[in-house]
């Protein structure tokens, strides 16, 4: 989703302009983050040849309702949905609706719930029936890249630590990262400085510091990283029309690390439950 200003006045600013929030705070992004991942743990049983994603979408926004929560995309820029399914060669921000996944069909489900104020935003991969070989290793270094990219988060690493991270393990297996996407800066607000490319070189951007709150979701591609944006102006697809996969956690840096906000309850992140 698109890069709204930061209205939250809780905390400080950096000079670059990023939030730095109380330690208390982090209560609330864990309970946020918690929300979403159970919702994305739900839907694992849900995706499977003949589903329609919109079915998918109306169980998830049925569940924020159920708790008592908001889904903080429907009504974003007119957007109508509290998920965005983006199936195959879709990088982001697929639009639920009538298409019925077909087996084989790889997707991204990506949830942000609104929890007392706190926002909460995840998202992973999900398989319809068997799994493609070429599908499979895709989802698997999206993932791993994911994980090095939190690995990099520690006081004193600067944001170009975690993109170098990124990049340099995805190159190695010779596939592409997205870069006309990146992630976020959230807390009490969807989006807000910094943003967090998942390329760079080592020691560039700004530097980490205890209470930064952030989203980390590398898009990766199996041909080049090109991507186009269609005539609805939301659904992002591969130039090339390979295949695209993307994980995404929210995290917050702490005194000697990170902590992640967004993980799976029952442990189901990755699409084979690992």
């Amino acid at each position: 989703m698109e890069r709204a200003l930061d209205h939250d006045t809780r905390g400080r600013l950096t000079k670059d302009g990023i939030r730095i929030y109380d330690p208390l705070d982090f209560a609330g992004m864990h309970a946020a983050g918690r929300l979403a991942a159970e919702i994305l743990d739900a839907m694992a049983d849900q995706v499977f040849p003949g589903q329609t994603t919109g079915a998918i979408d109306k169980m998830i926004t049925d569940m924020v309702d159920a708790a008592g929560a908001t889904s903080a995309t429907i009504g974003y820029k007119g957007y109508k949905h509290a998920s965005c399914i983006s199936v195959n060669h879709v990088v982001c921000h697929g639009i639920p609706g009538d298409k019925t996944l077909k087996d084989g069909d790889i997707l991204n489900i990506d949830v942000t719930v609104i929890v007392d104020g706190w926002y909460g935003d995840t998202s992973r991969m999900y398989v319809a029936g068997k799994l493609p070989r070429k599908a499979e290793r895709l989802i698997e270094i999206t993932h791993d890249s994911l994980m090095r990219g939190i690995e990099a988060v520690k006081p004193g690493n600067t944001f170009g630590d975690i993109g170098h991270a990124i990049q340099s393990f995805v190159e190695s297996q010779r596939m592409s990262v997205v870069r006309d996407f990146c992630g976020h800066g959230l807390g009490r607000v969807f989006h807000a400085p910094p943003n967090v490319l998942h390329y760079g070189r080592p020691g560039t951007g700004a530097v980490l510091e205890p209470g930064m709150f952030f989203t980390i979701e590398p898009m990766v591609n199996l041909g080049r990283p090109e991507t186009k944006t269609l005539a609805d102006d939301w659904t992002a697809v591969t130039r090339d029309k390979s295949l695209s996969a993307q994980f995404e956690h929210s995290v917050g840096v702490t005194e000697d690390g990170v902590e992640i906000f967004t993980l799976s309850p029952g442990g189901r992140f990755h699409p084979t439950y690992r």
